[in-house]
């Protein structure tokens, strides 16, 4: 079954190609395209185009078919519903010869209402259906990956306080620096995983505006109601101009696309870290032998696999916006079908960077700080500018304390203590690991989560 086709069918090679992988990732915009169907069927019974007992027939059997895309211990539907052998039980599937999950849910509804299932398909194009579909969706794993960075975060900030303690070598061009601390380290990517989730914000709002009605991207001659769908639906705003909202195929996905390469970065940073971290050269941590791997040929080997491997998933993530461009490049304004593709880059990439957080904070969380570790000479230099600051501090200018620490290194008669004072904000004795967490909460807190989750509970009847 396809919606657009008339008497001719296509050959089976430009079907087969056509359609490529495109039923495998709208399965996960089931329960998305049956929240859109929703509210257009309620639209369309204000506006004429539905009596209120054919609309009330669509929704009820809409509700029914939405229980049937729930992963999570889903409910299962009796095949008999839909006219079939009684006692065999199905979960939502698209089926053979069927082409896309919006052909499947028509054509259940079909099934089952005969000619009033038809009519949902009045006042739209597959064009709105999928953008509807896919902003529902990206707005759905977006909460699930704030969720995800905010637990992360507040490990990383648990990990500062509890490591705070204990000194760290600081490096500029990966050359010994300044001293710096476990608590320090483990605060900055917290503190970076706060502008992550204010990009993440961004792509929210963007992606938190209806596209429905636009049609093929020219609007619609009925006088249908898209504020009121953008209502049903729980979005924040309308994409007002029809033309623009089939513009934003593609741009919303890029957007997004950049804001998961934001955390993807900060992940991909802390793993590279760790492994320097538990390199025998630097010897700053180790972790139990069930977390890390082995040699075949080496006994000794405690390899941080774990971290190698988030490191290049990140990475991949982090090229993800520059293919969405290129896969977008030069496209004139209305659809094409080169945008369908984009789903196969862009879906699996919430999984993989939420899967790359457990990860790191499995790891995080059996992570063994070895202690001491600038009481070894070989860090002496750290201290320098301790020493510098201790001659300020008793009236000489900078300039010339720089001076003699230096000549002092330069002919062996430098001296130092490990003894470190640091109390401005953000610093080793004063981390703000308070107000680190607050900033993240007033981020959370503006996605206002509970606006759209109200709305989608009130069309789905529950």
């Amino acid at each position: 079954m396809k919606l657009w086709q008339k008497n001719i069918a296509s050959l089976k090679e430009v079907e087969k190609f056509t359609v490529g992988k495109d039923q495998e990732f709208d399965l996960l915009l089931a329960p998305y395209d049956i929240q859109g169907n929703i509210a257009h069927a309620k639209m369309l019974a204000t506006v004429g185009l539905l009596t209120t007992d054919e609309a009330d027939a669509l929704v009820t059997e809409l509700r029914e078919i939405f229980k049937t895309t729930q992963s999570s211990t889903p409910p299962l539907v009796h095949k008999d519903s839909f006219g079939g052998d009684g006692g065999a039980t199905l979960r939502f599937t698209i089926d053979a010869g069927i082409e896309d999950v919006h052909s499947q849910v028509e054509y259940l509804l079909t099934k089952k209402l005969g000619d009033t299932g038809k009519k949902i398909h009045s006042a739209r194009s597959r064009n709105d259906q999928v953008l509807v579909d896919i902003k529902l969706f990206l707005r759905a794993e977006l909460e699930k990956t704030v969720t995800a960075i905010q637990a992360f975060q507040h490990l990383l900030l648990e990990q500062s306080e509890k490591f705070k303690q204990y000194l760290l070598p600081g490096y500029t061009h990966l050359q010994l620096a300044m001293p710096s601390s476990f608590g320090l380290w483990f605060g900055a990517y917290a503190e970076s995983l706060v502008d992550d989730t204010i990009t993440i914000k961004a792509a929210y709002d963007v992606v938190n505006k209806n596209p429905l009605g636009s049609a093929a991207g020219y609007g619609s001659s009925f006088p249908i109601n898209r504020t009121l769908t953008t209502h049903l639906l729980g979005f924040a705003n309308l994409n007002h101009n029809v033309v623009y909202a089939q513009m934003g195929r593609g741009k919303a996905e890029r957007i997004v696309a950049s804001a998961l390469a934001n955390v993807a970065d900060t992940l991909a940073k802390l793993s590279m870290d760790a492994c320097l971290f538990l390199n025998q050269n630097f010897g700053f941590v180790s972790f139990p032998p069930e977390l890390t791997t082995g040699s075949s040929i080496m006994p000794h080997k405690k390899n941080p696999d774990v971290f190698e491997l988030i490191r290049s998933h990140c990475n991949r993530i982090k090229a993800l916006p520059n293919e969405i461009s290129m896969m977008t490049t030069n496209l004139p304004s209305g659809y094409h079908r080169d945008l369908q593709l984009l789903k196969e880059h862009l879906f699996p990439a919430f999984d993989t960077l939420r899967t790359c957080m457990d990860m790191a904070a499995l790891m995080l969380t059996h992570m063994e700080v070895n202690k001491d570790i600038l009481a070894d000479e070989k860090y002496k230099y750290l201290f320098s500018v301790e020493e510098v600051n201790k001659l300020v501090l008793q009236g000489l200018p900078f300039r010339d304390a720089y001076k003699k620490v230096g000549m002092d290194i330069e002919n062996g008669s430098y001296t130092y203590t490990t003894n470190v004072q640091h109390v401005h904000e953000g610093s080793i004795g004063n981390l703000h690991n308070t107000e680190i967490q607050a900033m993240m909460a007033s981020v959370v807190d503006s996605f206002a989560f509970e606006g759209y989750h109200t709305a989608i509970a009130s069309l789905l009847g529950e």
